[in-house]
């Protein structure tokens, strides 16, 4: 602390002192003073706080040390968040409120490819190179989340950072077809000036790394609503007992989806309850979410769609219903085994989790979803966008006062 202002050892203290209370209090047994000190801490000093450093636990797992999709082994995430101009929309100039997001299952995932399977739950939206994926059962380069417009220039720099790594790409070697999911941001930005450049990409590529995840208003969430606050990219993850295998799930969403009234936080109907005059309804479609599962458990293809299918659940209990215009998209991807890429014998060996014990990562997928999902809303900060559109976050005393009051009950 060494240097530091008075105003931030102040706030370091009162946030410290708020989360040490929340530690001696449980989801079902909130404690009126925790909550006041949180409260103090975020109203007097503007902080975002993660679901579950306000209290709000969800499930029966307990995360892993990053409580983040890169507790699982060798997963990166890679940020570039593009936020320029204020005032009337001006097409194709701004102002922008955009960004991409990159996981990277593991190094050298070309060569050494990684299974994977998917589902889409309602598919009004886009998540390319699902075809070959359905196909192939394996996933063979980065993941890349964006805005709608922005698909075919992310997947350009997708395809230019993989061509630089393995130049003899489509001449000796196989051709790709990215993975690229994306989610509108047209609410709060200049959508038709497709902001995010090839260079962005594999910036993005290049920085992303192990360990804590920003979250909320970064990379592709940063113009996301969700259920009518401001949305963007969560994580979560989940370890399982060394009884259970030992096992780590992580999940990563964007989250552009839900309407206000639907929103549940631990069961409790927190969008009914939030007051009726700050809901306002912004123009644009019903909203979308990617949700990214990856896995250290050794499954194959087939298993990790049933993964994928899981985040549905997740996703539900937190109040959607998929609604006709939502995209909702699930991609699960497992580091416990590896594909060659050019396998010289005929055979190679995988090691293959039997399905009659995999409930707990079904469960896992579940939870770490749903708290994936809520860490994007309390994560998020305010922004206002294009022609002023301002897009309130999660007023995180409320959220804590509202289940709370309910689960005390």
């Amino acid at each position: 602390m060494a240097g530091a202002s008075k105003k931030t050892v102040r706030v370091c203290r009162s946030v410290m002192a708020a989360l040490w209370l929340l530690s001696m209090t449980s989801v079902a047994g909130f404690d009126r003073l925790a909550a006041e000190a949180v409260g103090d801490a975020v109203q007097s000093e503007g902080h975002r706080l993660r679901a579950r450093d306000l209290g709000i636990a969800v499930g029966r797992y307990q995360p892993g040390p990053n409580n983040a999709i890169t507790d699982v082994a060798g997963v990166k995430v890679g940020h570039v968040t593009l936020v320029r101009g204020e005032g009337a929309l001006k097409p194709g100039q701004g102002p922008v409120r955009t960004g991409v997001t990159v996981v990277i299952p593991r190094e050298d995932v070309w060569r050494k490819k990684v299974p994977a399977g998917s589902f889409v739950l309602n598919g009004t939206g886009e998540m390319t190179g699902l075809a070959w994926v359905a196909e192939s059962g394996f996933l063979e380069y980065p993941i890349a989340l964006t805005s709608t417009l922005n698909v075919p220039r992310v997947a350009n720099g997708v395809m230019s950072w993989m061509i630089k790594r393995y130049p003899d790409i489509g001449i000796t070697d196989d051709t790709l077809t990215p993975v690229v999911a994306e989610c509108d941001d047209s609410r709060l930005n200049d959508s038709q000036g497709r902001h995010v450049s090839e260079a962005d990409v594999m910036a993005a590529l290049d920085g992303a790394g192990i360990g804590s995840v920003a979250e909320g208003a970064v990379g592709a969430g940063t113009g996301m609503v969700s259920y009518g606050f401001k949305g963007g990219i969560g994580t979560s993850s989940r370890r399982l007992s060394e009884e259970d295998g030992g096992y780590t799930v992580g999940v990563l969403v964007n989250a552009n989806h839900g309407r206000r009234d639907e929103l549940m936080v631990a069961g409790v109907p927190v969008g009914k309850l939030y007051d009726k005059e700050e809901i306002a309804s912004l123009p644009g479609g019903e909203g979308s979410i990617i949700v990214i599962i990856a896995t250290d458990a050794p499954l194959d293809s087939r298993q990790l769609g049933r993964l994928a299918k899981r985040a549905a659940l997740g996703l539900a209990r937190t109040g959607s219903t998929a609604r006709h215009g939502s995209g909702d998209f699930m991609l699960a991807f497992s580091t416990g085994n590896t594909i060659p890429h050019y396998p010289k014998d005929r055979t190679f060996a995988m090691t293959h989790l039997a399905d009659t014990h995999l409930n707990p990562l079904l469960s896992a997928t579940v939870e770490a979803t749903e708290e994936a999902i809520l860490n994007a809303l309390t994560m998020a900060s305010t922004m206002v966008g294009r022609d002023g559109r301002r897009v309130e976050a999660i007023a995180l005393p409320k959220l804590r006062a509202l289940v709370g009051a309910r689960q005390d009950r």
